[in-house]
């Protein structure tokens, strides 16, 4: 028995020393790889902080101003008097020079071209009908241009994210591979225990219990648990790391579906928002309305109390549609000062009530401005049935209500039924 102990021995504890080895250099290669994959994810999201995001912000603020050169040039077109085409002049000069536009060949060249166009329009060289005709070409390019450059800012910051992703999922990959081997390594380890030494010490052990009580014990060094420890050191960072990125892509997505100035929906998300719901309705059988609502004699509040001004008329209107619409309806700003709505399981007159609620409130706010003075408002709303007409149809047609509630004296909310248009509710002109 004492000459096979001792051959035994020395295999058991070569054949421990070499699992032990083995296991040390894989598991340690991976978790090199996985620090090397969180360096490189560190990177990737000071690159995003520092470099994509504000690159992708700065893109969001290029589109802005040039939308804000149409709606200038706009204002530009639609002025009735010398002196505020002027006004609007100034604004369009003020944004053509801006370093944003500067900075951007293509922006920079279609903000030349319209200044080129509008003093033109100043200077009165062509008839208004072939203006008017060549306007419609460039506040076109001028909007895509816009929708263009925001778009390759959220790309930029989306690729980021892309790759940051990739590496995320490489780190997961090599730690369930790190997980797998220990737990290989720990079952292999707890049978050779159970068969190398459990065993034959349960032996021992009943042949002590015969031997005298002065009979030494049997001692077995404590094993090392720092290599798990790096791997929960790893996963907590891992897992940082991934809620980061989690909220930079919400927010993310927030920017690209938001009007930055209102909060509200922009153009393009309602339209995304609003196809759904006349989409879903149509296929169920349901009622829904659209709405296109105009604030009434908007340019005077920007030429009498500055665009400031206007932004906080804006912001006020926009809290009242929040706290006026129902939570299964959709608001957008269209542009500019025009708001789009979407009404489902929504009957034209009940779209009417409702809308007739927020042009009353409205018509009842009064705005506080910064230097003491203050603001009242008139909301002109067109409501379509979009339950048998596509998206694009029933806004044309709330689009041409809204025009009849305009020349029939603002301050109201109409109707565009099948045939003709009728006025459903109205308040007093203003």
């Amino acid at each position: 028995m004492k000459g096979t102990a001792t051959i035994r021995a020395p295999g058991a504890a070569m054949l421990f020393g070499t699992l032990a080895g083995v296991f040390v250099v894989v598991f340690g290669a991976i978790v090199t790889l996985l620090v090397i994959d969180q360096r490189s994810l560190l990177a990737s999201v000071t690159q995003l902080r520092t470099q994509s995001l504000p690159l992708s912000i700065e893109q969001q603020r290029l589109a802005r101003n040039l939308e804000t050169l149409r709606l200038e040039g706009e204002r530009v077109l639609s002025a009735r008097t010398p002196q505020a085409r002027q006004q609007a002049m100034f604004v369009v000069n003020l944004m053509a020079s801006h370093p944003s536009i500067l900075a951007n060949t293509r922006a920079r060249d279609m903000a030349t071209e319209t200044e080129l166009f509008l003093t033109r329009v100043l200077r009165g060289e062509h008839r208004e009908e072939a203006l008017q005709a060549e306007w419609v070409q460039l506040s076109r390019r001028l909007s895509l241009a816009a929708d263009d450059i925001s778009v390759e800012g959220i790309s930029l910051a989306r690729g980021e994210a892309a790759a940051m992703g990739a590496v995320i999922e490489a780190s997961q990959q090599k730690l369930l591979v790190a997980l797998t081997i220990t737990l290989v390594f720990v079952i292999v380890l707890l049978l050779l225990m159970l068969r190398r030494l459990i065993r034959p010490l349960q032996r021992i052990d009943a042949a002590l219990k015969t031997l005298r009580e002065e009979a030494p014990a049997l001692d077995l060094p404590p094993g090392s648990l720092h290599e798990i420890k790096a791997i929960e050191a790893a996963i907590c960072q891992l897992h940082e790391i991934l809620q980061k990125h989690e909220a930079s892509r919400h927010e993310l997505e927030r920017l690209a579906a938001t009007d930055m100035l209102t909060g509200l929906n922009n153009r393009r998300q309602f339209m995304h928002i609003a196809a759904g719901e006349v989409a879903r309705s149509q296929r169920y059988g349901r009622p829904v309305n659209v709405g296109l609502a105009d604030l009434d004699h908007f340019k005077r509040i920007n030429d009498e109390h500055g665009h400031a001004a206007g932004d906080i008329a804006l912001k006020a209107f926009a809290d009242l549609i929040r706290g006026t619409l129902r939570h299964a309806d959709t608001a957008g700003r269209h542009g500019g000062e025009e708001f789009a709505f979407v009404f489902p399981e929504t009957t034209p007159e009940e779209a009417a009530v409702l809308s007739n609620r927020l042009r009353s409130r409205l018509d009842a706010m009064v705005i506080a401005l910064p230097d003491g003075t203050s603001l009242r408002m008139t909301l002109s709303i067109g409501l379509a049935d979009a339950s048998v007409l596509s998206l694009e149809e029933a806004l044309s047609l709330a689009d041409q209500a809204l025009y009849d509630a305009k020349t029939s004296g603002r301050n109201a909310v109409v109707l565009a039924p099948a045939p003709g248009i009728s006025i459903i509710a109205s308040g007093e002109p203003s």
